[in-house]
């Protein structure tokens, strides 16, 4: 299984992935974790909200605002 994050706009848009890193993970917890550590770095680079896959499936999606 691979885990991915989709990155989106406040609207839901997906962004474009070429701007973000291309990250694939091998568990669920190593993605949060990844994230954990990136997240400002994303949120800098236009996403406001991210979703994690589970190969094509949506998991979660969660905002990256602050407040």
């Amino acid at each position: 299984m691979a885990w991915t994050w989709r990155y989106e706009a406040a609207d839901g848009g997906i962004l474009d992935a070429g701007q973000f890193p291309d990250e694939s993970f091998t568990s669920r917890g190593d993605a949060e974790s990844w994230l954990g550590e990136h997240w400002r770095e994303v949120q800098e680079g236009g996403a406001e909200k991210v979703t994690l896959l589970e190969e094509a499936t949506a998991v979660y999606t969660m905002s990256l605002a602050e407040g």
